[in-house]
């Protein structure tokens, strides 16, 4: 068995960037201990041009420019962490705090933060440098002050998505207190988020302090950071203009390194990109050869998942296979690993958890290893529970419903339309032209899921995962959604992994029924085998019984009876 593959930071990008950021410290470190008498040490070598004992030569004082640049590093970085974590930390605690004051106070607090951050932070830093001494304190005080409304800003609008949020309000309605509300449901909420835009206030306060120091509001003499250095090269800038070269390359690679780390982690906490960038182990790879014998269009053996900080096993030795234009039922109540499984055959299990498996595949494609995104958009669809969270309600569903058929399927934007137009009408949505120029809240429920059955079914997938598309839906148009699932296994051979924990909806549909509990399967039906009753294992009984009947030879008036 293979552990499957987890993403990776590590990209190229990610890597160039802390290999910078870990140079430029060890030069801060390690600079000021051995080279701080070149850069300080009056002496009669005044505007040497570079050379062999001087690379960036001398300023007018004989002292050497690339000693004094790498002894600036320093304190450069210091100051900036500094003022970053002011600005970071603040920013933290005002926008948390926000969120968890009485509702009156929230409001006030929302459009001062507004108007705060209408006001460029290096204006706000000036406005406050220039009011205090200049100094390396007083700018790394201006700077963090100033960057905390934008950094509060950005906290607020992500703490306000967990402060309305179910488990957020209870918590709250039971009273857990402010300090552990922000602890344990907000700050680890939005942390990635919040860890990328911090190396960007990084980036943003290394220029910004350079900046004070270059105007005169930041370090004074006898101390010096790579903004002064600037500061000081100007007088010489037409004369000798490589004094300034040193000390603006410094604060480029700084700056550069701080922003490639921030993509690094932002591509890291992508869950789009996860997959494409996820190391492959050397049995890893994208497909898979079925044996002679095999006819099944998905193979599992074995499956085994694993999750949680004490790694639990959540699905424990699946077999499953599904032939070609086969409908099967994964039934079972909720928890018992259905949708595990069934994201595990469409490749989308969770980074945090880990999967094992003798086999997975579907058609030739190994799921173990990486298909492309081409592959598995065109040869797996998946229909979910809800329709109503399924389309983004800022967009029509004319570019929504046609993504897949641009992105990978290489359709022009007409082609695509005139497709899914085809494709809405087929499953029974009338003025299909018109249903492409609204807003998913203007079609119903039905509606939404036909549509979303449509995109699903326009590139004639091998394989439709179901999970639970009736559930939401009254019982008419329950009945319209199952006679669409048979024509499309009629029309175009397609098989279906059909997720429910309706045994009534399940036996009209399937042809094969999988019964789950607790992540292992207790039994496996034929639909003729469950109509009739005729089941082995007693939680399969159970689920039989839990499904409603109706007598109808009850309460009826004599003479009224069938």
């Amino acid at each position: 068995m293979s552990t499957a593959s987890r993403p990776t930071v590590w990209r190229p990008a990610f890597t160039l960037g802390v290999v910078l950021m870990v140079a430029l410290v060890l030069i801060a470190v390690v600079a000021p201990i051995f080279v701080t008498g070149s850069a300080t040490a009056i002496t009669d070598d005044t505007a040497l041009p570079p050379g062999r004992g001087h690379p960036l030569g001398t300023n007018d004082f004989g002292q050497d420019n690339l000693a004094r640049v790498l002894v600036a590093t320093r304190l450069t970085l210091i100051m900036t962490v500094c003022a970053a974590a002011i600005s970071v930390f603040g920013g933290l605690v005002v926008g948390v705090a926000i969120w968890l004051a009485p509702r009156v106070v929230r409001e006030w607090c929302l459009r001062l933060l507004e108007t705060a951050v209408a006001y460029p932070t290096l204006i706000t830093a000036l406005i406050i440098a220039a009011i205090l001494l200049p100094g390396a304190t007083t700018a790394v005080l201006a700077l963090g002050i100033a960057g905390i409304p934008g950094f509060a800003r950005v906290t607020a609008n992500l703490a306000g998505r967990t402060a309305r949020s179910e488990y957020f309000l209870t918590s709250r309605f039971l009273g857990v207190g402010s300090y552990q509300l922000a602890v344990r449901h907000m700050i680890p909420a939005m942390a990635e988020p919040l860890l990328v835009l911090a190396t960007t206030i990084f980036s943003a306060t290394l220029v910004e302090i350079s900046a004070l120091s270059f105007v005169g509001l930041g370090v004074q003499q006898p101390e010096y950071d790579l903004g002064s250095l600037l500061n000081d090269s100007l007088e010489s800038l037409y004369t000798q203009p490589i004094e300034a070269l040193g000390p603006a390359v410094m604060i480029v690679l700084a700056s550069v390194a701080a922003m490639l780390i921030g993509d690094g982690l932002a591509a890291h906490a992508d869950p789009r990109t996860a997959r494409t960038w996820s190391p492959r182990t050397p049995e890893a790879n994208a497909t898979a050869s079925p044996a002679a014998d095999d006819e099944a269009l998905v193979r599992v053996c074995k499956l085994a998942i694993r999750g949680g900080q004490q790694r639990r096993a959540l699905v424990k030795g699946i077999d499953l296979h599904v032939a070609p234009g086969e409908i099967v039922g994964l039934v079972g109540e909720s928890g018992s690993g259905k949708s595990l499984t069934a994201m595990s055959v469409a490749g989308l299990l969770a980074d945090d958890l880990d999967l094992e498996a003798e086999e997975l595949r579907v058609g030739d494609m190994n799921m173990k290893g990486t298909p492309t995104a081409a592959q598995l958009a065109q040869e797996i669809a998946l229909i979910y529970q809800d329709p109503g969270t399924t389309f983004n309600p800022s967009r029509t569903m004319g570019p929504q419903l046609t993504e897949v058929l641009r992105t990978h399927s290489g359709y022009s934007r007409k082609e695509a339309q005139q497709a899914i137009i085809e494709a809405l009408a087929t499953v029974g949505i009338d003025q299909p032209e018109l249903r492409m120029k609204q807003y998913p809240h203007q079609l119903s429920g039905g509606m939404r899921q036909r549509a979303m059955i449509a995109a699903a079914v326009v590139n004639r997938p091998q394989l439709l995962i179901a999970d639970e598309p009736t559930t939401a839906l009254d019982v008419t148009v329950q009945v319209e959604v199952l006679r669409i699932f048979h024509q499309l296994r009629r029309r175009l051979g397609t098989a279906v992994l059909f997720i429910s924990h309706d045994l009534g909806v399940v036996g009209e549909l399937c042809d094969r029924v999988v019964v789950m509990r607790d992540g292992a399967v207790v039994e496996e039906l034929t639909a003729a085998q469950l109509a009739a009753g005729e089941v082995s294992d007693p939680y399969t009984a159970a689920l039989l019984d839990a499904v409603p009947q109706i007598d109808t030879s009850r309460g009826l008036p004599e003479g009224s009876r069938p």
